[in-house]
């Protein structure tokens, strides 16, 4: 015997022996309070999924608690599809189970069997028994009238309510569902899991598009025009820069939190013309306390003409308090559109928390179609490392794997088996080898040898990496 029954076998078996329990009242009262639960469960799937940017902006500007959980739970889309589908279709199986019960209850055997009398009568022929017929008409009435309530009063209605008012109902819905998140949770990653190796398997994106085998041959078309035409390694680069770009992450390119420049709200008029001047971004994050305590963007060409006033003087009124929250999964396409509608340049990066994990801007986007965009404060080459001999290199361990792979002409594909969440050369190691490694330690994965050359008590700082293409 199976020791641990799937859920759906245990769910009819249960419910009714509940209902054993209950007279023909509690079932009805049961039966409305699982149709609410049906209604609620299929307007989420509308209001979670149907927010104009005008509404995104509206919900990532508004610091209530409500509106936290909703951004926390749109951060992981494929997940609260898949919570809302499952939670729906276990109520929905309640609802049939429960209204079987109660019409044979309420209508009973001798009932259905006067029915099927009358339906033997009018047609003249007893074509089939009267246990037969009178199954027949209990099941007909039971699917009849459970579809026309569900369709109705679970589907229909609800989502018509949650499509005109969808972020109030989604607001009431934020509770209820990071719980069901959290109680369905083994549930919803098994079925996310299965649909990421199904779409991979034969290639489809997020709208269902098959794109691998297209993709594959696009790549490999860019590159024979390439050798035929004698196109330059930046038209070539900025044309898988295209390809690709809708399947590259925020997170993979963003600038992390321990790297980025921002201002402390208290900090004096005078210092803060310092940092300007020495850093160059036109652009800077506020934050008070720390970099999880956003308090807005400020502007530099806000501070044109006032680099003459006194250190006292009150910037801070200069802040502008719009701040766009951009989840970690959010792909670059969606987000570029993004940037565009609500005519801003700069992202704050979070993560399932809330937390603050970085920024990202629109040049950032830019540059993984046309390469980078060097300005007057941009240092020569923005990723340090020493190349040593022809496959021989130390890089930073903050060194992002697409910045790795882009120096060394590497794929990026290489690394998608072992990299797991990680978007760093460090990162990589660390997640290769589950413990921050000792100086000196190897590390072979595939055709890379990863030597680590320096390593503090939290992060490992430099690491040589040797390239046997031979292996490949």
């Amino acid at each position: 015997m199976d020791p641990d029954p799937p859920l759906l076998s245990i769910l009819p078996v249960t419910i009714l022996f509940f209902l054993g329990f209950l007279g023909s009242l509690s079932g009805f009262a049961l039966l409305l309070i699982l149709i609410f639960c049906s209604a609620a469960i299929s307007g989420s799937e509308v209001a979670f999924f149907s927010f104009s940017p005008k509404e995104e902006q509206t919900l990532g500007e508004d610091e209530s608690s409500a509106s936290l959980r909703i951004q926390r739970l749109r951060a992981k889309p494929e997940k609260l599809l898949a919570t809302i589908l499952v939670v729906n279709n276990l109520v929905n199986i309640a609802i049939v189970i429960v209204s079987d019960y109660l019409l044979r209850k309420w209508i009973g055997e001798e009932g259905f069997n006067s029915l099927a009398n009358g339906v033997i009568h009018a047609v003249g022929d007893q074509w089939l028994s009267l246990e037969s017929l009178s199954h027949i008409i209990s099941f007909i009435i039971s699917v009849v009238l459970v579809t026309f309530v569900l369709v109705l009063f679970g589907e229909i209605a609800p989502k018509l309510y949650a499509n005109l008012k969808n972020v109030e109902f989604a607001k009431a819905m934020s509770l209820p569902l990071v719980g069901l998140n959290t109680i369905f949770s083994p549930i919803s990653n098994i079925l996310v899991r299965w649909s990421n190796r199904i779409e991979k398997s034969v290639g489809t994106d997020k709208w269902g598009n098959t794109t691998k085998g297209n993709k594959e041959n696009i790549d490999k078309a860019i590159e024979l025009a390439s050798q035929q035409i004698d196109e330059s390694p930046e038209q070539v680069d900025m044309l898988k820069g295209i390809l690709k770009f809708g399947d590259v992450a925020a997170k993979q390119i963003m600038k992390p939190r321990g790297d980025v420049v921002a201002v402390n709200l208290d900090m004096g008029f005078k210092e803060l013309m310092k940092l300007i001047k020495e850093e160059g971004y036109s652009r800077l994050p506020v934050f008070k306390e720390d970099f999880d305590q956003l308090e807005g963007i400020l502007y530099v060409k806000d501070l044109l003409g006032l680099s003459k006033e006194q250190d006292d003087f009150n910037w801070q009124e200069l802040i502008r308090k719009q701040i766009l929250y951009v989840p970690e999964s959010k792909k670059i396409d969606d987000l570029l559109r993004e940037f565009q509608t609500k005519r801003t340049h700069m992202g704050i990066v979070v993560d399932e928390y809330g937390g603050s994990s970085g920024i990202i801007t629109l040049e950032d986007i830019m540059e993984e179609v046309i390469g980078d965009i060097k300005d007057e404060f941009d240092a020569e080459e923005d990723v340090e490392y020493i190349k040593l001999s022809e496959n021989n290199y130390i890089f930073e361990g903050k060194t992002l794997i697409n910045d790795f792979c882009r120096i060394v002409a590497e794929s990026t594909d290489d690394f998608e088996s072992g990299k797991g969440d990680a978007d760093s050369l460090a990162g990589l190691i660390l997640e290769l080898t589950g413990f921050i490694p000792r100086r000196e330690k190897e590390i072979i994965y595939k055709h890379f040898k990863f030597k680590v050359v320096s390593v503090s008590k939290k992060r490992i700082e430099k690491i040589n990496v040797l390239i046997n293409r031979n292996e490949k």
